[in-house]
Order: C-alpha cells, then structure tokens, then sequence
C-alpha cells in the first residue's frame, strides 16, 4: 500500500476517514487510524518510534531521519504486516534485525543508504512477500542473502550499483527489477524463477540477450530491455510466447525487419523509441493486432507516402500513440518537424486519383500505382469548393474523360494533385505518367522537391556537354558545399548510370570521431542531390550508395567528403558582419559624444548663471541638494535645510550600511574640501 507523502497527510486522512482519531497509544508525532495502521512521517528523529501497539498491522516510517535499526525497535510488533521505511538514512541492516517480525509480507527500504546486504538481515521472514531495495547504494549482496524467502513475488533493486548478482532461486517471484546496475550478462542460472512474470533490465549494459535465459521464463509477460547496447533485434524474443509488454527503446539496434515481430503477436503495448528508425514496414500492422499502446518517439522519420499507411492505421484500430509530440518527422523538408500522427495521407506526397459520382467529384488518395489514361475533369461537372453547393436547377452532365490535348480548356481550374508546398523554390508540381508526384525545377535548383538552390548559374545550352562525352573516369557520387555541419552530395551520375534502381541506400560514418558506426538513409530514386545534417564540424566522412533492397555491399560506391571547422568562415560574411554591426555602432557613438557636448555646453552656462558668475567648483548637484540660491551675501553658503537631505546611495561594508554626507563645510575655488568621516548606524 502506498499514500502520498505530503506534510498534508494526516490532516487529508483524518478528512477522509470519518473515523480517524488520535488515539492516547498513539506514539508521539505520529497518526494513528484503526484498524491498526500507524502513519509517523517527517519526524526529524533518527530512531523508531517507542508505544507502537501490539495490535498494529501496517507501520509507515517513511522521511523519519532514522540513521539505524536494532532487533529491540521491533519487539512486541509480531502482528506487523506491512513496514515502511523508505527515504530515511540507513546505511546498513543488522544481522536478523527483523525477526521479531514474524508476520511481515511487505518490507520497503527503497531511498535508503544502504551499501551492502549481508548473509543473515533476512533471515526469519519466511512470510515476506515483497521487498524494495531500490535506489540506494547497494554494491553486493551475499550470495545466500536471499535463502529463505521462498514466498517472495517482488523483489526491486533498481538503482544501485550493482555489477554482480547472487543466483536467485524463488519459485515464486513474479517480478523482478534490476534497472539501472552493471549487470551486461545475465543468464537461467542467475535466474532461477520459472514463475517470473515481469522482467525489468533497462540500463543494465546488455550487450545480447541469453535465449536459454528467455526459454526459461515461460511465463514472462513484461520485458524491459531499453537503454541497453544491443546492435540488432534480439533473435532471443522469437523463443517467446505470450509476451505483451515489451520495451527495447534506446538500442543502437537500427531498423526493425518483418521477421523479427513474427513471434510477438500477442503484444499489446510497445516501445521502440530512439531506434534511429527512418520508417516501419506495412506489414507491421498486420503482425501486431492486439496492440494498444505504441511508443515510437525520437525516431527520425521519412515522411513520404510509403509511411502513409501508419497515421490510418492508428486511427483504425484505435491505438494510443504514447508521446505524440516527440514522434516527428525529419525528412523530406517541406515536413521536417511535423508531428507524424497529424499528417493527412495526401501530406506525405502520395499521388492523388479523382473519383466521379452523378453528384459529386471526390478526390482521394492513394500509394502510387502505375495510371495508363490521364483522369482530367472537364468544367461541365459541378465541383464542390470550401462548402459551396451547386444549384438545385443544375443537373450534372455524365462524366467525359478528355484527352491530355484537350486540357487547355481547364486553364482556369487548378486541381489539387499535390499538397500544399510541395514543390519549393517556385517549382511547378504536378503527376508523371506512373502517377508520381514530380516537381519541375527552375533554373538554379535541384532535388526531388527542388529544395536546393545551386550558387551557380547553369551553363548556357550551348555550352553543355553530351552525355555521350562525359569522361568514364567521373565519380559516381561526389560531396560539394561544405559548411560545419552539412556535405552536400551530387547523386547525378550514380542514378544517371542506374536506372533500374527502385532507390537509394545512402551509408555514411565519421573516420575522425570515436563513434564510427554507421548511419543509414533511404532515398527515393529522383533524388540527385541530398544534404547530409547534423555532422561534426572539422570530420572527415566516408559516405556509400548502393541501389535499396540489393544485398549490402553489392554495387556500393563510396567517396570521402570532408566538413569545415567552426573558426573557418568566409569573409563575404565577415565583410556583411562588419558592415551591418560596426558602421552602426560607430555612428550611435559619435551621436552620443555630440549629444554628451551639448549637454555639457548647456549645464556649464546654467551654472554660471546659478552662481552669480562665481568661480565655484562643488559639484552642480551637490550645491543643488544643499540649496544653493542663485544670489550669495559675500560668498558664504548657506546652511542646508532638512527638507533636502536625500542620502546617496547606500554603501555595503560588512553587516553595516553608511551614508556620505551630503554637505561639505565650504568650498574653495582649488577643490580643497573639508573631509568627512562617514557615519555609522
């Protein structure tokens, strides 16, 4: 039983139970409701509570401060079912400290201080039933520590540090928590637990996944396996059945294969986020059809029409997606940032069919299937626009399907067969004759949706060369426009030479930096150029192309292209910093310093005329605060009135605060001025 550990507990409880009372053999500080429950939280006191009652069932002791345990604490408590001890100081357990407490089934020192656990702490609870150990400092425990605690269910030891793990034989556990240790092996003889039902090892190391463990936990339900260093789906999870929750986010274990969910049928709630997956099979929601929850987060998505599928089916099975607004897409462009869920199939660039009813035009998507006519609607049929409804009079004429020569007569209907901002840079969007989105790109930009904008003007016609003259020696591929963080690649000839392939499989790691493990992209095949984001500045990269679903390595082309480092900018850009910065600042200054002339110009005259053309030189806001008037009787100053004392500003010294003096006793023409000390109070 948990309860919120709040300093508005015992007054919460004492409104909710009618019943609650403070009962005169309830110990000091504590809260006591029948039948037999004892609620002492935050009492600053680092030992037990003394006057518990024989009768008491559930003891909560949790933020007490209490530092140490003795055998003695517990005497007289062999009714105690429930104990709670969590976030106190303890450091260590006595030797059978609890076995006064022959009825406890509930035991938690999570929060603790706790080091190690010792061959005898346990002994005589043969009724215990749960035990949390988690987040304290635990670093071993005695390999027999456990014996006994035969009708054990739960046993939490997460969050410690823990980089071994005594074999546990409990034939009755059904949850077991080891997150957050250095256990990176782990295999049936540590794990003596037939009945295990829940299985936590997230953060552990893990660098595979032990079958023979997995073949013996026939009855394992939740598996966590997240934040581990497993390189590809563990092959052990096919030797599971009846596996419902399971988590294996934070893997560096890449894209997921059909083959591997064949065996996991029956989940119906899972995470594989942070799996660097760029898209999921279709056939994914064929293979999962109890699953209700799905967590896929922090994934950097291809949102093209391939994944279109994956939005309609979480809305047709009604399946949670677990941290929507983390689940976004990285590529094309025109839908980098966008949350995945919330996009409509024909904003992931799939094709668009019109389909024509006796009333009404709907237009539909649908994936891109090889078109043989051209589907054009002629102005006769009524079109229904932004909610407008044809005319009752109107009838509709029969549907005609013209010819592609005969759609200058549409000039002024505009059909929406691309979304909205696809084409970019002011390119022309329209349908191949395979009913592919296809944007004609103007001089000057490049790419599947014309994102790229070339620095360079293209060649004159005249001056272009023929394909039949280009030099066979020419790369395949080639990197150009560095910048710190991005490589521009030319893919014109890889895709000019192969125009069999169905896309592109683009492989690139850093050779300069430590982690050189691969990175995969998969390029649609209209594709000829493609900027590669987020590298390290001042790297090299190795980046390869091989035609997508061929066997890896087979017909790959490489090239080695190289970022900038971060000092390294180009004086164009200097130059503009310079002249957008500095020029302006010079000028605001030289504009202050006349100002800061003129006002200068204007108080020394108002002085003078203040004076009486006296040569005075106590400060103008000195002899104004000490009400100075403009005519003096023979040079002498005035006394100051004390209605003008306004002290300036305060001056730290220590713990003491001191004010100068405002008025000086005279003032002479060679600024000899009459010190004085500052006072005090």
């Amino acid at each position: 039983m948990k309860v919120f550990r709040t300093p508005l507990m015992p007054f919460l409880l004492f409104l909710i139970l009618p019943d609650a009372t403070w009962s005169s053999e309830c110990p000091d500080d504590c809260y006591c409701t029948p039948p037999g429950s004892i609620f002492c939280f935050q009492r600053r006191s680092s030992t037990i509570p003394k006057g518990v009652a024989p009768s008491t069932e559930s003891l909560y002791l949790f933020s007490n401060g209490i530092e140490g345990l003795t055998t003695e604490d517990f005497e007289g408590m062999e009714k105690l079912e429930m104990l709670d001890l969590s976030q106190n100081k303890l450091t260590e357990l006595a030797d059978r400290v609890f076995e006064p407490l022959t009825s406890l089934r509930n035991l938690d020192l999570s929060s603790n201080q706790i080091t190690h656990i010792s061959e005898d702490c346990f002994q005589g609870m043969e009724l215990l039933e749960r035990l949390y150990l988690s987040n304290n400092h635990i670093e071993t425990i005695h390999p027999i520590a456990f014996i006994g605690l035969e009708h054990l269910l739960e046993l939490k030891l997460q969050g410690n540090q823990l980089t071994s793990l005594p074999a546990l034989s409990m034939p009755q556990l059904l949850l077991l928590d080891l997150r957050f240790n250095v256990l990176p092996i782990l295999g049936p003889s540590d794990l003596q637990t037939p009945n295990l039902e829940s299985l936590k090892l997230g953060g552990v190391g893990l660098i595979s996944l032990n079958k023979e463990l997995i073949r013996s936990l026939k009855n394992l339900h939740e598996l966590d396996i997240s934040g581990n260093k497993l390189e590809s789906f563990p092959s052990a999870l096919k030797e599971t059945q009846g596996l419902i929750h399971l988590n294996m986010a934070g893997n560096p274990m890449g894209p997921l294969k059909v083959q591997d969910l064949q065996n996991i049928g029956e989940l119906q709630e899972l995470d594989i986020s942070s799996l660097s997956l760029q898209g999921l099979p279709e056939e994914f929601s064929q293979l999962l059809p109890h699953l209700k929850k799905l967590t896929v987060a922090e994934n950097p998505f291809n949102c093209l029409c391939t994944l279109a599928w994956f939005p309609r089916w979480l809305k047709a099975q009604s399946i949670t997606l677990e941290r929507t607004e983390e689940t976004r897409c990285h590529f094309p462009p025109i839908n980098a940032g966008k949350v995945l869920e919330r996009l409509e199939h024909r904003d992931l660039g799939c094709p668009t069919t019109t389909t024509v009813t006796p009333s009404t035009v709907r237009t539909t998507t649908t994936p891109p299937v090889p078109v043989t006519t051209f589907l054009v609607i002629t102005r006769d049929i009524p079109i229904l626009r932004s909610g407008n409804k044809p005319d009752k009079d109107d009838s509709p004429l029969p549907p005609a399907l013209a010819s592609p020569s005969s759609s200058s007569m549409d000039q002024g209907e505009e059909h929406p067969f691309c979304p909205p901002d696809t084409c970019l840079n002011g390119a022309t969007c329209h349908l191949d004759q395979h009913g592919q989105v296809e944007c004609t790109c103007p001089h000057g930009t490049s790419g599947m949706y014309c994102e790229v904008q070339n620095h360079h003007p293209p060649s004159p016609p005249e001056a272009e060369v023929p394909m039949a003259t280009v030099s066979v020696d020419a790369p395949d591929i080639s990197s150009h426009q560095a910048t710190t963080t991005s490589i521009l690649l030319d893919l014109h000839r890889y895709i000019e030479m192969r125009p069999y392939i169905r896309g592109i499989r683009l492989t690139y790691r850093n050779l300069s930096g430590p982690d050189r493990r691969p990175i995969q992209l998969n390029l649609p095949p209209k594709f000829p150029e493609y900027i590669l984001r987020g590298l390290q500045p001042n790297s090299t990269y190795r980046v390869c192309a091989s035609p997508l679903g061929a066997p890896s390595g087979t017909d790959s082309v490489c090239t080695e292209a190289h970022t900038v480092p971060e000092s390294k900018r180009s004086p164009q850009i200097d130059d503009q910093r310079l002249t957008t910065t500095l020029v302006p600042a010079i000028a605001i200054l030289l504009l202050l310093v006349l100002i800061a002339m003129a006002v200068g110009v204007v108080c020394y005259l108002r002085r003078k005329r203040a004076n009486g053309q006296l040569d005075l030189e106590c400060e103008p806001s000195q002899l104004e605060l000490d009400g100075v008037k403009a005519g003096l009787d023979n040079g002498a100053l005035p006394q100051k009135q004390p209605q003008l004392m306004i002290p300036e500003p305060a001056v730290q010294n220590g713990n003491l605060e001191y004010e100068v003096l405002l008025l000086q006793d005279h003032c002479t023409s060679n600024n000899n001025m009459t010190s004085h000390k500052p006072s005090y109070f």
